[in-house]
């Protein structure tokens, strides 16, 4: 409904006074006032241009017939925050950016809203708040960056230079190539990392127009979509239809198993259930490795292969995907979507262009999804593992513990060369409460990788992964260290198997060793502060989204 802030009438004068103080109109006042979630800013390479994607937003608006209105959030870049203390805020920044909008959005009702961002926590926080608000609205990516070409003509893009940095020599000239080429512009980083997920996913679950996801950050076309979604709002609000109105327990189906096609970052098992969480719908881990189960892998995108999401766009992008699946009956295709049009309709017409991108569905890369959840002694709530980026010979796998309290002291110890094959290298206390924000560890799998170990050696951690891990690398281990999980009790030369084709992890240790250690236990204490602190407080498990009590 249309909010009565400036409806005519004495007691709404001093609202209408405070508007015409920032040069508003009474004729702008009159139509329909759009918010506009703008979470630009100079420290993230896929936030420095959104300006410009905003102001193509509020130009759609103004097309339609409405009044747009920006504020901004914060945001932070997962890529320049890794490997130190930075990374603690990240996934604690999901929740401020919700609650900021849902503060901005409440304190001055708007009659619809859209929502801009790019980057891994931005985009599921800002879904957060579009759920919890339900008022007409729409989220829109800033789009994926293009990936980088060497002089050679070899396709890089930011992993490939975390990858360089673990390498026992390093060629510096190289390297500095590298960092001139690996991210040539604006956009979110190029290959199917957390923030290229999410964005895809936003589509799949229709609150985003097609093309969102894959369609690049520095064309015209991610321009002109910018200004469709400002005339799509003002439908929304026309109609009145709200999040509410096109979500459902099958949209975030159909999104999961787009995300098992499409090989999508683990980090999309923390950030769907959160978002499900605002309406109402639970997303326990065991619908994730149901639908990937029966959901074929078709896509291989950086950094399980060298192609990118500019390959994908060009291949007929998340329309396209979802065409393929529905041949398999995996979606409901009669959900609506922000675009008006439902799901049947949307794949009608989409098309398959380059089937080594997109492959067939009964020529897939292979016939489970992306991503799989674990379970066993080690992980009794369960854990995850991006399992179209582990190769074949890693797929079963049983080795020896070494055990680390911290990602700096891990890293230290593959740098230094003390990590050997068969090695099963174990990381705690990076959960959500014992980060506390549990951390990525791209730094960490992107040397073992660079030392010639992501096919010797696996990696678990109680902490998470940046969408650009490859290797057996399985996160999310849960219950987690702080909270006296399984993980807490491991020691060095302990035998851990790991089977992932049969969904299981565990520590090859008696119960009666396992009793005897937990009776040994003693807690660590740390000292918190500010956020960090208010955040260890009330964060849940991995295994409910890390979504806050």
């Amino acid at each position: 409904m249309r909010s009565d802030l400036m409806k005519k009438g004495v007691l709404r004068a001093p609202h209408r006074s405070l508007f015409k103080a920032m040069g508003f109109t009474d004729e702008e006042l009159a139509q329909p006032i759009i918010g506009v979630a703008n979470s630009a800013n100079e420290i993230i390479p896929g936030h420095i241009h959104l300006d410009n994607i905003t102001k193509a937003v509020k130009e759609g608006i103004r097309i339609a017939g409405g009044t747009p209105i920006e504020f901004r959030t914060i945001g932070v870049c997962d890529g320049i925050a890794m490997g130190h203390e930075g990374m603690k805020y990240s996934l604690v920044s999901r929740e401020v950016i919700a609650d900021s909008v849902e503060i901005m959005a409440k304190a001055h009702p708007f009659d619809g809203i859209v929502m801009i961002a790019s980057c891994d926590k931005i985009i599921p926080g800002m879904l957060m708040a579009l759920l919890r608000l339900n008022i007409p609205g729409i989220f829109i990516s800033g789009g994926p960056m293009l990936c980088g070409r060497l002089p050679t003509g070899e396709i890089v893009d930011l992993i490939s230079l975390f990858e360089k940095i673990g390498k026992r020599k390093v060629d510096q000239k190289l390297l500095k190539t590298l960092e001139e080429e690996g991210c040539p512009g604006p956009g979110s980083c190029s290959g199917m990392f957390t923030a290229n997920s999410m964005n895809c996913l936003s589509e799949s679950l229709g609150l985003s127009l097609p093309g969102n996801g894959t369609i690049p950050a520095v064309t015209a076309k991610r321009i002109r979509i910018a200004k469709y979604t400002g005339m799509k709002v003002m439908e929304l609000v026309k109609k009145n239809i709200k999040p509410k109105d096109i979500i459902n327990i099958d949209s975030f189906k159909n999104a999961i198993c787009v995300d098992m096609a499409i090989g999508a970052s683990t980090n999309t098992i923390l950030h769907l259930p959160a978002i499900a969480k605002e309406i109402g719908i639970e997303l326990p881990l065991e619908i994730f490795d149901s639908l990937s189960r029966i959901t074929p892998n078709i896509c291989k995108l950086s950094p399980a292969s060298s192609t990118h999401i500019e390959d994908l766009d060009k291949a007929g992008g998340i329309p396209a995907v979802m065409k393929e699946l529905s041949k398999k009956n995996l979606l409901n295709l009669n959900l609506l979507t922000v675009s008006g049009k439902t799901i049947r309709e949307i794949v009608k017409n989409a098309k398959i262009w380059n089937d080594n991108v997109i492959r067939p569905i009964d020529s897939p890369y292979s016939k489970e999804g992306g991503i799989a959840i674990l379970k066993g002694n080690l992980a009794p709530d369960g854990c995850v593992v991006k399992q179209s980026a582990v190769s074949p010979k890693m797929m079963k796998f049983t080795g020896r513990a070494r055990v680390f309290d911290s990602e700096e002291e891990t890293l230290q110890s593959i740098l230094k060369n003390k990590i050997s094959e068969g090695d099963v290298i174990i990381i705690r206390y990076e959960g959500p409460k014992g980060g506390p924000g549990m951390r990525e560890m791209l730094a960490i799998t992107s040397a073992i990788v660079g030392k010639g170990l992501g096919e010797k050696v696996a990696l678990l951690t109680d902490g998470r992964f940046s969408g650009g891990t490859r290797g057996a690398c399985i996160g999310h281990i849960s219950p987690e260290a702080a909270e006296q999980g399984p993980i807490a009790f491991v020691k060095d030369g302990d035998i851990i198997e790991i089977d992932i084709p049969n969904r299981k992890l565990n520590l090859k240790v008696s119960e009666e060793e396992m009793e005897k250690r937990k009776k040994e236990y003693k807690k660590r204490e740390r000292k918190l502060t500010g956020v960090l602190k208010r955040y260890a407080k009330s964060v849940r498990s991995a295994s409910t989204g890390a979504i806050l009590e």
